[in-house]
């Protein structure tokens, strides 16, 4: 089964193309619109593919019965709710920043998390609808979405199978199989070793889509190691300063982190290669010619002397006979003085 490809505006996102590179601004913005446009601007600086941010209202997203997050103790002292309610993104902002977006030249897109958030973000044209991990059980939420015709990108923390092929089905339901499934631990900051980056390949092969990484974890290096695995799409969350208060700073990167992500995707990208074995390349030539070894005169051979193994040594550089035709050269006839460390060659045989 092939994942094939999606396309997200106008680039195509999926297997053969470069990584989809989420500069995922979320709540970070501090309801500062200024800073909001300062987030999209490091994003575009990074070279980011798009900028995220979120979109949602406390009164439909928590009930205010909902405890406390244990992860946010000493982060926060406020109930959920009321938590929410102080980052949520003013909704009259998005055109805004969306305009702010496209004189970058980065994408915007926002998280919708109800159904007028996706009814907002159609009107202002987002490319694709990303899905958070925990609104991937609303099915209505997720049908709603994909109705609007974008490319959908599911976030599956938490997800069973079960969760995930409802949730394409929901897509399918609405006529949408442009649909990018997103691997994702769903913890702040997540543990190396619960990110599970295998669960790419499994749900690529058992979905037939392509796959990607939401990271939550600490540094870059994570992010960077799931293109070798195949991650179509990696968004990771960022802030101007991990010190700033509120709960999605302690575990983004901060703006140098954010470039070295995105230069190391590319340079992962390239190491890939094509995965063929033809020999050297054309850079490589000179080495090709002078580090490699080839048959050398162990002493200096006389014209007319028969070769002996014992006159033969294997030695840098590789310009003469190939070693494997050692037991060729044995045995014929010198037609030149041959030098000690000369490199031989089949004219003087």
């Amino acid at each position: 089964m092939t994942a094939g490809r999606v396309r997200i505006g106008d680039r195509w996102v999926g297997e053969g193309e470069p990584c989809f590179i989420i500069a995922e601004a979320g709540a970070n913005h501090n309801r500062d619109l200024a800073m909001g446009k300062e987030l999209i601007d490091v994003a575009a600086e990074a070279g980011a593919d798009a900028v995220k941010f979120q979109t949602y209202s406390a009164e439909t997203l928590y009930s205010k019965k909902t405890p406390r997050f244990s992860y946010l103790e000493g982060v926060s002292d406020r109930d959920t709710w009321d938590l929410i309610k102080a980052i949520e993104l003013p909704r009259e902002w998005q055109g805004e920043l969306a305009g702010h977006a496209a004189r970058r030249g980065i994408r915007f897109l926002s998280t919708p998390f109800d159904h007028r958030a996706v009814d907002e973000l159609s009107a202002l044209d987002v490319p694709a609808y990303k899905i958070a991990s925990f609104e991937i059980v609303d099915l209505a939420l997720v049908g709603y979405a994909a109705s609007k015709g974008r490319p959908m990108i599911l976030s599956t923390g938490l997800a069973s199978y079960e969760d995930i092929a409802d949730a394409l089905g929901a897509c399918a339901a609405a006529g949408n199989g442009d649909v990018i499934l997103l691997q994702c631990a769903s913890l702040y900051p997540a543990p190396p070793g619960r990110v599970n980056l295998r669960a790419m390949a499994t749900m690529r092969q058992a979905f037939a889509v392509p796959v990607g990484l939401s990271d939550h974890s600490l540094g870059i290096h994570v992010a960077s190691a799931a293109v070798a695995l195949g991650a179509c799409v990696v968004e990771k969350h960022f802030t101007l300063d991990r010190r700033l208060p509120g709960p999605d700073h302690p575990f983004a990167v901060e703006p140098g982190e954010l470039r070295e992500l995105v230069r190391q995707v590319r340079e992962v990208e390239a190491a890939l290669g094509d995965g063929l074995k033809l020999g050297p390349a054309p850079e490589e030539e000179e080495m090709h010619r002078k580090a490699r070894r080839s048959l050398v005169a162990a002493r200096g051979i006389p014209r007319g002397t028969r070769i002996e193994r014992s006159m033969i040594a294997i030695k840098r550089p590789g310009s003469g006979i190939r070693p494997k035709f050692v037991e060729l050269v044995v045995g014929r006839v010198a037609r030149v003085d041959i030098e000690e460390d000369a490199v031989l060659t089949w004219e003087m045989l």
